[in-house]
Formats: structure tokens, C-alpha cells, sequence
């Protein structure tokens, strides 16, 4: 059985100016754990999960799937999970989807498919987070999805059971809405058809939804107007198991420490090419000057410490690397310009907000308007200073590379938040070779 969140302790970590050097390996994908989970919870029988990423948010997905009817079993790397083969049980309890935006979505699309009713709910972070469009689909798929607090924002309640069929939405909000809904269809009798309003944002993580669905046997596929699934099909992955890649959005902040000071060198394994949209940070450094070399057939990349440059950045498809370039824009020359980045706004936290209040608070010169973030590196200069984590995971980590420069020791506040997706990540700067100090 998979036990609750843990209860926050209220760590701040202080980081002063470091070299690093050594070996250090990204951990596990957490977009692709989420949905191996949940993807072998809809199947049949026992699927393992090789080299997941265990973390508070994969977690909640975990809990979902025992909700349902399914069994999570953690053992030696791997999770072995049995599914409830596409037929979602009444859940006994609310189900906490804890700080997880990911477990929510996906969980809600599959509540859609209960005969019966599921509420859904969340810390204070995820209940101010948007989640109308994807009642609306339920809406229009046959089943009853609604707010409790009527503003689109969780709790949820969901009633099922939803056969299939066309839904429009939005492809601006979050792309994980249709992630949701292409899992789902694949176990209604119908199948989905999702069509979308407006552009997609953060399509490369629906690519990722594709690659992982056809590793698991189900086929979905583009349409003209958006995605479609066909229904009737069995969660059914080769030989019963599947292997988490490594997690480029984790890998950034590796990479980030590696290009500011690792004048000896850092490598980072877990480096294999995949569908992930985060690879695109190895394009950025590259554009600012880093000295990097990728070896895709090892999966590892080698950095070292460089003179940077600002670049302009459009994060539409790549809304987590916002917290680290903004950093590095703030450490390099010139002026580092982040666009179309309104929709992370609606993460855990306002991350562009964020980011601009703590870089400001350490000495850098920022811009923040809504739908860009430009970072004046040649007019900054990174003092130190005590920093809101905002209890982000990703906002904390971003903040942990400043600390690496910063003139003077740089503190977060509630660190402890890094357990969403980098549990060691603190341990990991220590080994390699950074200075630390963890205060509860």
C-alpha cells in the first residue's frame, strides 16, 4: 500500500559559491512515470515498471491506482503494479491527489470511466490550478464532471461511465487535458476523438503520451484537427515490463551547474534521446556558448564551465525549463529573452512571477510581463540573498544553480520540495562538491 504525502518539515538549504566536478546521473523521467503507472493500472494483469522515479508526486499517482481497484508494490527499483484492466472501481475514499497537477488530470479522465462517483482533490497549490476545460470534456463525453467550488478549480467531482466519443478543447491550458483523455479512450467502447480549439501548448508532452501508449501496445495517432484514440484496446507492454528513461527536465539543472562551474568538467548520465521536449536544453546552452559534448549512444553529456551569452527563448513547448534559463540568462552576457511563456504561469506555482521576484531579490535585472520573462545578465550581478522557494520543486532547484555563482551564500526556503521530482538532489550537489547547509 502506498502511504500519504509526507508532511512538510520546513527545510531551507543555503548554498555558497562552489565548483563541481565528478559524475552525476539524472533521475528517472516523472512525465513518464506518471503514465506508466497509470497506464499499467489500466491493464489487465501485472505489469513491472523498471527505474521509476519515486517521488511525492508519482505517489498520488500510485494512490490513485490502488483507489481503483488496482496494487502498487515497490521493490528493488522497480514497481509492480496490477491493474484494474480498463474498469475503474468506485473509490472508498477522496482521492489526494497531493501537489501533483499531472495525477489530477489524468486521473480525473479516468474517473470518467467509473459507474459511479469520484472526488478528487489537492494541497492549496493544485486547488487554485485550472481544470474546466477537462470537466467540460467529460461533460461531453456523456459523463457529469463539475467544481465543487464552481471556478473550474479542485475539488472535483466526476460521475461516470463514459463510453467514448468527440470532444473540442483548448490546446493552450494544459496539454496534459488531452494526455488525460487519450489514456482514458483507449478502454472506453468507443474511443476518443479530441479535437482542438487553439494551438497546442506543450505538445512534446503529448508525443511523450504516443511513445509511451504504443510501448504499452494501444495506438493513437494525429489527426487533422488534433489526437484520437480508438477504444476496445489492452494495456499490454512487451513481456510485461516498461523502462523509465531519464528525466530531462532534472537533467537541465545538472547540465545549468555544469556550464557555470564545473571548470574541470561535469558529466551527466541518463542522456538518452527520447520524445521529451526538455532535450532542448542542450540547444540552449548551446546557443549561450556552453562547452558540451553529447554522446546519445551512451547517454551522457559532458560539460564545462563557460563565458554565456544571452539568447531569446520561446518556451511554448518547454514550460519547465522557464526556472532554468532564467537563471542562466541572469549569470550570462547580455539579455536572455524567455517568450510565450504566460501558460506557466499555472504550474505549481506562478513560476514567472517567481522567478523575477527571487532573481530580483539575489541582484539581477529583471522584466517581467505576461507572456515573457527578459533577464538583463550585463546589468546584473547575483549578491546572495534569502529566497521563496514557493514550495515549487522547480523553482527551488533553478535557484540552487544561482547559489553556485552568487557573491554571497544564497538560501531557499522550504527545499524540502525538491522530494516532487529530484528526492537526492541536494545530496547529489554535496558529492559533487558543492557547499551546503540544511536548516529545519
Amino acid at each position: 500500500m502506498i502511504g500519504a504525502s509526507p508532511v512538510d518539515s520546513g527545510m531551507d538549504v543555503t548554498i555558497r559559491a562552489s565548483d563541481v566536478t565528478g559524475r552525476a546521473r539524472a533521475p528517472p523521467s516523472k512525465s513518464y512515470t506518471h503514465r506508466a503507472i497509470l497506464a499499467a493500472g489500466y491493464g489487465p494483469s501485472e505489469t513491472t515498471i523498471e527505474a521509476p522515479l519515486v517521488s511525492a508526486d508519482t505517489r498520488a499517482t500510485m494512490r490513485a491506482v490502488e483507489a481503483f481497484g488496482g496494487s502498487v508494490e515497490m521493490a528493488d527499483e522497480r514497481l509492480r503494479v496490477t491493474g484494474f484492466d480498463g474498469r475503474p472501481a468506485v473509490p472508498a475514499d477522496i482521492i489526494d491527489c497531493a501537489n501533483s497537477g499531472t495525477t489530477i488530470r489524468l486521473v480525473t479522465a479516468a474517473a470518467a470511466l467509473v459507474d459511479g462517483m469520484t472526488v478528487l482533490t489537492g494541497d492549496a497549490s493544485l486547488r487554485s490550478r485550472p481544470q474546466g476545460p477537462l470537466l467540460s470534456a467529460v461533460d461531453q463525453l456523456g459523463g457529469q464532471a463539475w467544481s465543487t467550488r464552481d471556478n473550474g478549480q479542485a475539488p472535483l467531482v466526476v460521475t461516470g461511465p463514459i463510453d467514448g466519443g468527440r470532444v473540442s478543447i483548448p490546446g493552450d491550458v494544459s496539454s496534459q487535458f488531452i494526455t488525460a483523455l487519450l489514456m482514458a479512450g483507449a478502454v472506453t467502447r468507443d474511443g476518443i476523438e479530441v479535437a482542438l480549439e487553439t494551438e497546442l501548448k506543450s505538445a512534446p508532452y503529448v508525443e511523450i503520451t504516443i511513445e509511451l501508449l504504443d510501448a504499452f501496445g494501444v495506438d493513437a495517432r494525429h489527426t487533422t484537427d488534433g489526437f484520437a484514440v480508438d477504444g476496445g484496446q489492452t494495456y499490454d507492454p512487451l513481456g510485461g515490463t516498461y523502462q523509465v528513461p531519464g528525466d530531462f527536465s532534472s537533467l537541465s539543472y545538472l547540465l545549468a551547474a555544469g556550464a557555470v562551474a564545473a571548470p574541470s568538467g561535469l558529466r551527466v548520465a541518463g542522456a538518452r534521446p527520447s520524445a521529451q521536449g526538455d532535450t532542448a536544453i542542450v540547444d540552449v546552452l548551446d546557443r549561450m556558448g556552453a562547452d558540451l559534448r553529447w554522446d546519445r549512444e551512451a547517454g551522457e553529456i559532458t560539460v564545462t564551465q563557460s563565458s554565456l551569452s544571452g539568447v531569446t527563448v520561446n518556451v511554448a513547448n518547454t514550460p519547465d525549463l522557464l526556472p532554468t534559463i532564467a537563471v542562466l540568462g541572469a549569470i550570462a552576457d547580455g539579455t536572455t529573452r524567455i517568450t510565450e511563456c504566460e501558460h506557466v504561469r499555472y504550474k505549481e506555482t506562478d513560476r514567472v512571477s517567481a522567478m523575477a521576484d527571487a532573481l530580483e531579490t539575489l541582484g539581477a535585472h529583471v522584466e517581467e510581463r505576461q507572456d515573457e520573462l527578459v533577464v538583463h545578465g550585463a546589468e546584473s550581478t547575483l549578491t546572495g540573498g534569502h529566497v521563496d522557494g514557493r514550495r515549487d520543486h522547480r523553482i527551488i532547484m533553478a535557484l540552487s544553480i544561482a547559489g553556485l555563482v552568487a557573491e554571497g551564500p544564497v538560501t531557499i526556503a522550504d527545499a524540502e520540495h525538491v522530494d516532487v521530482s529530484f528526492p537526492d538532489f541536494f545530496e547529489l550537489f554535496e558529492e559533487l562538491g558543492v557547499t551546503l547547509k540544511r536548516r529545519e
